[in-house]
């Protein structure tokens, strides 16, 4: 991993509506980016308990 990949799309769906889920590959938590033309925005996945979701690999 180079110095600039802290951040990886784990999905990603449209085109000119874009959804992304990041993870953060430091802290393993997932976010949620969504993005339409010049506008956008990123908010941490949240569970049932309102902590930040965590990338599980299993």
């Amino acid at each position: 991993m180079g110095k600039n990949d802290r951040f990886q799309v784990i999905y990603s769906q449209g085109t000119m509506d874009v959804i992304r889920v990041l993870l953060d590959t430091e802290t393993g938590v997932l976010y949620l980016q969504v993005s339409n033309g010049y506008a956008g925005g990123l908010t941490p996945l949240l569970d049932g308990e309102g902590k930040p979701m965590q990338w599980s690999r299993g």
